[in-house]
């Protein structure tokens, strides 16, 4: 296993992963809360894992069989990404909003999984950043996509259980509108340095 694969899938799963969509708020929430933490945190990674070991697997064979697609995968992931960036700015400079921890009585673990499942399969973003910018940019590692999956995976893994789990320390943080406003102009920064290595490949 290349470590230098490995450690560019883990940075390349944690930045496209970091960007605070329904999945992540939803984790965030849970952990927040203190509510069925360890389930949500392993259904979350499971399921991206799952995706991850797709693209890297199967995206290669078919931009083989399709050799037009791995370059217009890459210029439409990264008009994605510029777009998301420019929404994220956006929210950055005119967001109001907070992270809302209080709530009714809490769901059973049945009803928090079914939520979790379906905000992450019936998710478009997640299968982007998964099975196709994941998939794209492995493809030019050639013989070395096991690490670079395993690098994505292990990210996956990090971030679902670091953000599930250290959320408590976040509670005072993100009661703030102005914590979400830095959260969002960085988030905006990451997804256009990944637009701009997607478009570097050759």
């Amino acid at each position: 296993m290349s470590v230098d694969v490995y450690m560019t899938g883990m940075l390349t799963g944690l930045n496209l992963i970091v960007a605070i969509g329904a999945q992540n708020a939803f984790v965030l929430r849970q952990g927040l809360r203190r509510e069925h933490v360890l389930a949500v945190c392993l259904t979350c990674a499971v399921s991206d894992a799952i995706l991850i070991l797709l693209g890297v697997t199967s995206f290669g064979l078919i931009a083989a069989w399709l050799p037009w697609l791995s370059p217009g995968m890459r210029i439409s992931g990264a008009a994605f990404l510029v777009w998301y960036g420019i929404k994220s700015m956006r929210a950055a400079l005119r967001s109001g909003d907070t992270l809302s921890i209080e709530g009714a009585t809490a769901p059973n673990l049945p009803a928090t999984l079914l939520a979790c499942l379906a905000i992450t399969w019936l998710n478009p973003h997640v299968y982007l950043d998964t099975v196709v910018l994941l998939g794209t940019i492995s493809t030019r590692f050639a013989e070395e996509r096991t690490s670079f999956a395993a690098g994505a995976v292990s990210g996956s893994f990090l971030f679902f259980f670091s953000l599930g789990y250290g959320a408590g320390w976040l509670r005072p943080i993100f009661v703030k509108p102005t914590s979400w406003r830095v959260l969002e102009a960085a988030i905006a920064v990451v997804m256009w340095t990944i637009a701009a290595k997607l478009m570097s490949f050759d």
